[in-house]
């Protein structure tokens, strides 16, 4: 990983969002308990990263929503498994009540297992998690605001292990090509997938390179450093405009924040037990109000 050196965020800012970052880890392991079904795995990783990007980052208005998302920028998640984050920033950030996370893969409820359209959740454009299509989701989105003459931002994140499918790569080419330079893309390489390590599975490396050579920007950062996110993140936005889109390789901890979990590639989509469930909670301290 290359060396960023944060600049100066103050430490309310950072102190807010890991609050919030952590009342989003507790909601993950509720919801999925709750449940007994979800993936807490890649989205306790992503908590960090969420949070900063909704509470902090984006040019967004839960009170004006709309699917077109013309005047606001716009996030798709590509790697739609992780829902639970998703749905908990979504919730946290006003877009729906946060009493509605305990809905989450009840029948009827807006809250899917993979984020989905036809129940008309604020906040979701795109149903997603037929992995390796959000990226192509993304880079048309980001032509249409083009069309649109709308300077706002389109933002997609993906999982690692996603990027074995080819599609990716089409569209890592087109947007490169076509200099679609108002897109935002973060990785989450936290190098662990369903079936194992992602080395052992199918090695990405070296990724940065790889992303450089199509013809991207390519920023890195840790997924785990509130300051060093939102200084990564407000970087890639002074080089959009630039001709070329940006790629941020996010370095993560699968599980992060429960410590049986972490970097360990079975919590990608395995509900705790009860005993697990109260461990985890007991790692996790509500720091807002829980649902």
């Amino acid at each position: 990983m290359k060396e960023i050196t944060p600049l100066p965020v103050s430490t309310e800012t950072v102190a807010r969002l890991q609050k919030i970052a952590a009342q989003v880890r507790r909601d993950i392991i509720r919801m999925v308990f709750n449940a007994q079904s979800g993936h807490p795995g890649g989205s306790l990783g992503c908590a960090d990263f969420m949070a900063a990007l909704f509470f902090e980052v984006m040019d967004i208005d839960p009170d004006r929503f709309t699917m077109d998302g013309i005047g606001e920028d716009v996030f798709i998640l590509s790697n739609g498994h992780i829902s639970p984050v998703f749905y908990s920033v979504l919730a946290r950030r006003g877009y729906f009540p946060i009493s509605e996370l305990r809905t989450f893969r009840k029948i009827d409820s807006r809250l899917q297992g993979h984020p989905a359209t036809a129940e008309g959740l604020p906040g979701v454009r795109i149903a997603t998690g037929s992995l390796g299509q959000g990226l192509s989701v993304a880079v048309g989105a980001a032509l249409s605001k083009r069309l649109n003459r709308d300077d706002h931002l389109v933002y997609c994140l993906q999982g690692d292990g996603e990027l074995e499918e080819g599609q990716n790569w089409e569209a890592y080419a087109f947007a490169a090509h076509h200099g679609v330079d108002n897109l935002i893309v973060t990785i989450d390489y936290n190098r662990k997938q369903i079936d194992g390590p992602l080395p052992e599975v199918m090695n990405l490396e070296p990724l940065h390179q790889k992303l450089k050579a199509f013809g991207w920007h390519v920023l890195e950062m840790d997924g785990h450093n509130m300051a060093q996110i939102i200084y990564t993140l407000e970087h890639a936005k002074k080089l959009t405009g630039s001709g070329r889109p940006i790629a941020v390789i996010m370095h993560t901890i699968m599980g992060k924040g429960v410590d049986f979990m972490e970097d360990d590639h079975r919590w990608h989509g395995s509900p705790p037990n009860q005993e697990q469930f109260e461990r985890a909670l007991q790692q996790l301290p509500a720091t807002l109000k829980d649902f």
